[in-house]
């Protein structure tokens, strides 16, 4: 791996800034460089949120991501229809299909099609959707290790432990929902 440029977007609620925050730690604990730039819409919940993620090997020279995503997870259809177009050639693109019917318009990137909400609905509570789309996204791109991700969750869990096992139950989903 040389650097992944990952845009997260969603509605507030959904998750899309811990999922970055995750993302984040987990490569500074791997030793690699990382960016974390969060971007809110006029409304917290309810409204647009992304993030902007690097994971490189090598120095970042800036945290904001113009057009040369290597991916996208878009958790809603807003999202989709705004950062497409923001990936590379070759990049990717994951879909929470629970929540978004439309394909990816593009026939220049690689489309994952994960059923985020129903996953997580299996698991007993729909809040977890956005570790599906992390499991699902550490899993094609072994950016970072999951071990790596289930230590930074029981980080920012101290003191509520008991979200801990359902959080990594839902990585495991997701990076399942992907293997070929």
């Amino acid at each position: 791996m040389a650097t992944e440029k990952v845009i997260i977007a969603g509605f507030g609620g959904q998750g899309v800034m811990s999922m970055g925050q995750l993302l984040s730690y987990a490569g500074m604990v791997e030793n690699k460089n990382v960016s974390w730039l969060p971007s809110y819409g006029p409304e917290m919940r309810g409204g647009t949120a992304n993030c902007n993620v690097i994971v490189s090997d090598s120095q970042v020279g800036s945290p904001i991501i113009t057009g040369d995503a290597t991916t996208a997870i878009v958790m809603n259809l807003p999202s989709l229809l705004k950062f497409e177009k923001s990936i590379i050639p070759g990049g990717m693109i994951l879909i929470n299909e629970s929540l978004i019917e439309n394909k990816a318009s593009r026939e220049d990137i690689t489309a994952y099609y994960i059923p985020a909400n129903e996953i997580a609905n299996e698991l007993g509570n729909s809040k977890v959707a956005n570790m599906v789309m992390l499991g699902s996204f550490i899993e094609i791109t072994k950016i970072v290790s999951i071990d790596t991700v289930i230590d930074a969750l029981k980080k920012v869990y101290e003191g509520k432990e008991e979200l801990v096992p359902l959080n990594v139950k839902a990585l495991e989903k997701g990076a399942e929902s992907v293997k070929k």
